[in-house]
């Protein structure tokens, strides 16, 4: 056996505002977008051997639920639980089964049934996972709510601080993913928005200049793939649409996410550097490979922080890259041609999943107008970064397997 992993099926449902489709429950999200990878894949369920299903809000074992609606076989099912990343994690999983040749065939789930407004924790009777995290970072700048956008808006006035990038590259930055999202039919949001639109819209976190257009919403929703051995994708005839995981890494903090004293560190920009790191010298490759990137734009800063982490700039000039437009269509690379989480929408479980199917349907050809042309060619390379704090960050990389 190689080793060797194939993403063989892709499939998500729309990413919606929370409530806004009747009788759209999490058992629901999951059977369409898993229906929808088997269906691509050409395979049954009854070919999974091994299940991973990823959530952030919901009960034990509602993962099991979830896949229950593909079929009863039996098989083992994990439930991973990992904040933002946790589609990704599951993914990793899914991978590595096969990888150790545990499985043949496994399935990555991910899906989210969410509440409107901003995230909230859901006990308060004990430590909290973020806690460490927040109040280091409320050593070096004053804490606002909510949490999330001033933990991120507070790493991006750092960048602004120490290198001279300014709120105006976050709001180009957003304002490029909505103009991405307009082609793509499964995002949230589909609307256009000029660069003063998004700055005129609603401030979220003001000392960062931090607008609501600048930050992911919360969304219901569900993303899937299958994943198979070289030896299934070859006896099943799948070469011609199997897109290869190349190199794949998962990495935790590490000390210098408080060593630092940075905000941007505790906002997990030395976990993607590291993974990212990892991933390129597995998979042979180098940033100036990569045709089309989906990464982790929760909000603005944190697509400016990562920029960095994944080499695409050295630290301190991903900035340059906004004035260059050298992650648009005609720029070096496409970044988050899908709209990424701030207009694609952020279902936190399952947006590892539309990312990785996303970069499936680009290296196949298939994205219809969101399609990176060079994306398509044999040599194509894509790259997927998620992160969740707390924390981790799975960067992985992929290429068409027989083109």
């Amino acid at each position: 056996m190689s080793g060797k992993v194939f993403v063989i099926g892709v499939g998500m449902t729309k990413f919606e505002k929370p409530g806004s489709r009747e009788s759209f429950d999490y058992p629901d999200m999951a059977l369409e977008a898993g229906t929808k990878a088997l269906e691509d894949a050409g395979v049954g369920y009854d070919r999974i051997q091994q299940a991973y299903a990823g959530y952030c809000y919901g009960d034990s074992c509602a993962g099991h639920r979830a896949v229950y609606g593909l079929g009863l076989t039996g098989v083992p099912v994990f439930n991973v639980n990992s904040n933002c990343s946790t589609g990704s994690s599951a993914l990793f999983l899914a991978a590595q089964a096969i990888r150790g040749g545990m499985a043949e065939c496994t399935l990555a789930l991910g899906f989210e049934k969410m509440q409107t407004g901003s995230l909230a924790s859901t006990y308060e009777d004990r430590e909290q996972p973020m806690m460490r995290h927040m109040l280091a970072m409320a050593e070096l700048r004053e804490i606002a709510f909510p949490p999330a956008p001033w933990m991120f808006g507070a790493a991006g006035l750092e960048h602004n601080e120490r290198y001279g990038s300014t709120s105006e590259h976050f709001a180009k930055i957003a304002e490029k993913n909505h103009r991405h999202s307009v082609n793509n039919p499964y995002a949230q949001f589909q609307d256009e928005y000029t660069l003063q639109d998004v700055k005129d819209a609603k401030m979220v976190y003001a000392e960062a200049d931090l607008t609501r257009l600048m930050c992911s919403p919360t969304s219901d929703g569900s993303g899937a793939a299958i994943l198979a051995s070289e030896r299934f994708v070859e006896d099943n005839g799948l070469g011609d649409q199997a897109v290869e995981i190349v190199g794949q890494s998962l990495v935790t903090d590490l000390p210098s996410t408080f060593e630092d004293k940075s905000l941007i560190s505790l906002v997990g920009a030395p976990m993607s550097k590291e993974a990212a790191g990892r991933v390129y010298e597995q998979a042979g490759l180098t940033p100036d490979d990569v045709d089309v990137i989906e990464l982790h734009d929760c909000f603005a800063p944190n697509e400016l922080l990562t920029y960095e982490a994944l080499g695409l700039a050295a630290e301190g000039e991903g900035h340059k890259l906004v004035d260059d437009n050298d992650t648009t269509y005609g720029g070096r690379w496409v970044v988050n041609p899908s709209g990424g989480l701030i207009s694609k929408g952020h279902p936190l479980g399952a947006t590892g999943l539309a990312q990785c199917a996303e970069l499936t349907w680009q290296l196949r050809g298939t994205a219809d107008k969101r399609q990176v042309q060079s994306a398509a060619l044999k040599s194509g390379v894509a790259l997927q970064h998620n992160i969740g704090l707390g924390g981790s960050v799975v960067v992985t990389a992929y290429r068409p397997a027989n083109r």
